[in-house]
């Protein structure tokens, strides 16, 4: 087998983060340029995250497991388990230190690194940015943030406008600057779902032979199901198909890359935060729009970021069971600062409260959102 070449690489995440890679494989690059995109730069400062990838962890001392074979700890380390090859890959992890300069590292051959978007996240915030679960994008020269809770719509409301005018500038997470200026972003993959294939023409021509062949065979076992007739849904065996049809709901969608919806040239990714839209969906037939006070969004998006940051949580307290009176500040101390700088950067922005029912009708949603970018008011 031919020797690998290992190389440094940087990524620079809009000047607010920067992340360095040592001894990576030309996978392990991939793997982390899936994770942040085309923000790979050389550094003219010291990384804030260094990732160092090695063949094997050495095993200074004995490991001990927690939870089933997803983290574990020797006498000195925290250890990020992750299976490969019918084995367990090992990464080190100081959650210690994360939110200040730290080195984590990782065993080679990982489709991604773990935790790295939350490790980034909050590096982030100490820095004096703003990580926000929201969509970002920009029209007319007006740049948007879609936020709310998981779920709650923000993708649709980017897609409303992919086709219409509308320029990507992140779907998953959007980084604000500390004055509120502008938004940044990752190209992350767009979760386009069954429903949303006739409002989005340009999606059809994406899909490969074998997506279409899923999604059709998804329909079909939606369909065999509804014609269940009642009276056998009520059975042990009409629950069973019930829960079956509800988890191949949840798997009738795509994952497209957005520069096969906005153009293969993304741009910069940044945009300026004139207007900043809060998006809910609702039991009701219509969808609205509503100014909203900007701070009554800052109050609910600490409960959303507190929930995002769950994972991560979790393996703090892991680490925290393993090395009794270890205290990160950086995470302890992450939701007041977030809930001041939410205030900060929200103080003055256009801000509208968008109603939807679910599934929502992209076309709806553009009409209804269209004049917060043509001049007017909504």
């Amino acid at each position: 087998m031919a020797e690998q070449t290992l190389q440094d690489v940087d990524f620079d995440l809009h000047g607010l983060v920067g992340v360095r890679l040592c001894d990576a494989s030309a996978a392990d690059v991939a793997a982390v340029r899936r994770q942040l995109g085309p923000v790979q730069r050389r550094l003219d400062r010291p990384p804030d995250v260094t990732v160092r990838f090695v063949d094997r962890l050495p095993s200074r001392s004995p490991l001990r497991y927690l939870g089933p074979d997803e983290a574990g700890f020797t006498d000195d380390a925290f250890l990020v388990l992750r299976s490969k090859h019918k084995a367990k890959a090992r990464v080190e992890v100081p959650l210690a230190d994360v939110g200040r300069p730290c080195e984590l590292v990782c065993e080679r051959g990982l489709p991604a690194v773990p935790l790295l978007i939350p490790i980034l996240n909050l590096t982030a915030l100490v820095n004096g940015a703003l990580p926000l679960h929201a969509a970002a994008f920009e029209r007319n020269g007006v740049g948007a943030v879609a936020t709310g809770w998981s779920k709650g719509g923000k993708t649709e409301s980017l897609l409303a406008f992919a086709g219409h005018g509308g320029r990507y500038v992140a779907d998953e997470w959007a980084y604000i600057e500390g004055d509120g200026a502008r938004v940044h972003g990752v190209p992350e993959p767009l979760r386009i779902w069954d429903w949303h294939l006739p409002e989005v023409p340009a999606v059809a021509g994406q899909l490969t032979l074998g997506n279409r062949a899923r999604l059709g065979v998804l329909r079909g076992a939606a369909a065999g199901h509804e014609r269940t007739p009642a009276w056998a849904r009520g059975t042990g065996v009409g629950r069973l198909g019930d829960r079956a049809a509800h988890a191949l709901q949840r798997q009738r969608h795509v994952d497209l890359a957005p520069e096969r919806l906005f153009g293969a040239d993304l741009g910069s990714l940044t945009t300026s935060f004139d207007l900043l839209l809060f998006v809910t969906s609702t039991d009701g037939p219509e969808t609205t729009i509503e100014p909203m006070d900007p701070a009554e969004v800052a109050g609910r998006m600490v409960a959303s970021l507190q929930f995002e940051r769950l994972g991560l949580l979790g393996f703090y307290r892991m680490f925290q069971f393993a090395f009794p009176g270890e205290v990160n500040p950086s995470i302890e101390g992450a939701e007041e600062l977030e809930r001041a700088r939410l205030l900060e950067v929200f103080a003055g922005k256009r801000t509208y409260r968008v109603a939807h029912p679910y599934p929502v009708r992209l076309a709806e949603l553009r009409d209804v959102m269209g004049p917060c970018f043509d001049g007017g008011t909504a």
